[in-house]
C-alpha cells in the first residue's frame, strides 16, 4: 500500500488514520519502539522542513532509522528512476518521496517493492491534508460537516482538502483567483462538486454569493497557503511572473480588517510569507491553529508510517492503535 493521494484511500483508511494520529500524540512512549529494526529513507528534490522533520524525527522517535537523501547528491539525476528505486527499495523498508512531479511519484511508486509516501508534488500533498483533518478534528471535535474556506492559488495542498472532504464530509469552499497549471484534477474537481464537498467561487462573479468576508463568516475555518511555490520565490528568473500574481493575488490576503469580528479557525500550512497571502499579526491571532497544524504535522506522519508498515499488530490489536 501507497500514498500517492487521498484520491487512492478509503474513507476508512482516513478516519482511521486522523483516529491513530491523535492517540499517538497523547500517548507517545507506547509507540516508542513500533519501528524498531526498521529503516526509512527520505528522497527528496525539493525544500522542505516540516516535511522532512516530521519524517525523520517521528520515525526516530518510532525507534527506527532515517536516512535522508538529497537528490542532487544521488545517482537518481542520472540513472533511471525506476532501477534506481527498486535499488533503494531493497535497503529499506519504507520511502518518504518529496518530488517535483507527480508522473515522478507515480513511476517511482510503481516500481517500489516498499511502501511510498508522497511528500508532496505538484498536484497534491496528502500527508499536510493528512495532519489538517487531525488538527480541525482536535480543535473542533468533528470532521463532517465542518466548513472549510480556501482562499488563494488554487494548488497541491487546496487538491488534497478536496480530496480529504470528498472522502469523509467536509465541506470545502474555494476562492482562487489562480489555478496552478500542474494542479488541474478535473476528475477529482467534477466527484466532489458533484457530492457536495467541494464549493468553487468565481472570483470574477463572487459578489453574487457576498463579499470575501461574508463568504468567510459562512465557514469554521479559513486556510490560506503561499501565492508562490516555495522553489521559485527567490528566483530571479521568476520575478515578472511573482509581480504578477502577488498583484492579482493582494485582495485575497488574510489580514486583520478581513477577519475583524469573525469566529473561524485560522491556518496556513507553512511557511508563510508575512505581508503576503497571510498578514504577520494572523500567525499569533488567539484564532489561529496555524503552529499547532504545523506540530500535528510530525504525530500524523508517524500514523501514516505505523499505517503503511502494517507494524500495529506488535501492539497484539485487530484495529490499529484502539
Amino acid at each position: 500500500m501507497h500514498l500517492n493521494t487521498l484520491i487512492d484511500w478509503s474513507e476508512k483508511d482516513v478516519r482511521e488514520t486522523v483516529e491513530n494520529s491523535i492517540k499517538i500524540k497523547h500517548n507517545p512512549e507506547k509507540y516508542r519502539h513500533a519501528a524498531s529494526g526498521l529503516s526509512l529513507a527520505l528522497l527528496f528534490q525539493k525544500t522542505s522542513t516540516r516535511t522532512r522533520c516530521a519524517g525523520e524525527v517521528g520515525f526516530v522517535q518510532l525507534g527506527g532509522h532515517a536516512h535522508y537523501l538529497d537528490w542532487r547528491t544521488t545517482n537518481f539525476g542520472l540513472a533511471d528512476l525506476s532501477d534506481e528505486i527498486r535499488v533503494l527499495s531493497d535497503y529499506v523498508d519504507v520511502i518518504l518521496g518529496r518530488f517535483l512531479l507527480h508522473v515522478d511519484v507515480c513511476k517511482a511508486s510503481t516500481a517500489a517493492t516498499v511502501p511510498m509516501i508522497n511528500g508532496c508534488c505538484d498536484r497534491y500533498h496528502p500527508t499536510q491534508a493528512l495532519g489538517d483533518l487531525m488538527t480541525i478534528q482536535e480543535q473542533l471535535g468533528k470532521l463532517e460537516g465542518v466548513k472549510v474556506c480556501f482562499i488563494g492559488v488554487h494548488n497541491n495542498v487546496c487538491n488534497s482538502l478536496i480530496a480529504a472532504s470528498h472522502k469523509i464530509g467536509l465541506k470545502v469552499t474555494v476562492i482562487a483567483p489562480e489555478i496552478n497549471p500542474a494542479a488541474v484534477d478535473k476528475e477529482l474537481w467534477s466527484d466532489a462538486e458533484q457530492s457536495g464537498s467541494y464549493i468553487p467561487i468565481n472570483t470574477e462573479t463572487m459578489d453574487s454569493k457576498g463579499t470575501l468576508q461574508e463568504i468567510i463568516a459562512e465557514n469554521d475555518v479559513v486556510y490560506t497557503d503561499t501565492w508562490i511555490d516555495m522553489e521559485f520565490f527567490t528566483d530571479p528568473d521568476f520575478a515578472e511572473e511573482k509581480e504578477r500574481r502577488m498583484n492579482l493575488m493582494m485582495p485575497f490576503q488574510l489580514n486583520s480588517a478581513l477577519l475583524n469580528g469573525l469566529d473561524c479557525k485560522i491556518m496556513h500550512c507553512l511557511p508563510a510569507h508575512r505581508g503576503y497571502e497571510i498578514a504577520g499579526e494572523l500567525l499569533d491571532d488567539p484564532r489561529s491553529v496555524i503552529f499547532q497544524q504545523s506540530e500535528n504535522r510530525l504525530h500524523s506522519m508517524k500514523a501514516i508510517l505505523l499505517k503503511l508498515l502494517d507494524r500495529l499488530s506488535i501492539f497484539g490489536v485487530k484495529t490499529p492503535l484502539l
